[in-house]
């Protein structure tokens, strides 16, 4: 079970940070990722991080703007997201992969989405 929280309404050029808590499974068995669904668009790949958080991958859009960590502590994904544009007003889901983190098809376990909404 995956449960995001940290969405909200922010100015353009401000930051914000997703945090998703992962409960009812082996947490270091999954790779995260962070999803986004802006109105009118499908879903699509944001972030992702290896189930050991030596590799991650970013879209091209959020490269050096935004980061993903894990905590396996905790059993938390986060996204820090800085430098925020009005076209990253989205939806942001969090999800878990038993496979490769960039295999952006195999995320199969989904939280529920966090409103993302950056004023220009």
């Amino acid at each position: 079970q995956l449960q995001a929280s940290g969405g909200g309404l922010v100015p353009a050029g401000g930051s914000l940070t997703l945090s998703c808590n992962f409960s009812g499974g082996p947490f270091r068995s999954y790779a995260m990722g962070w999803f986004r669904q802006p109105p009118g668009q499908e879903r699509d790949i944001v972030a992702s991080i290896s189930w050991n958080g030596a590799s991650t991958y970013y879209t091209d859009s959020v490269k050096d703007r935004f980061t993903i960590s894990r905590d396996d502590a905790k059993n938390t994904v986060t996204l820090q997201m800085s430098s925020l544009r009005p076209d990253d007003t989205a939806v942001y889901y969090c999800a878990a992969s038993p496979g490769y983190y960039y295999e952006k098809w195999k995320y199969n376990n989904w939280g529920q989405g966090t409103q993302v909404t950056v004023s220009s």
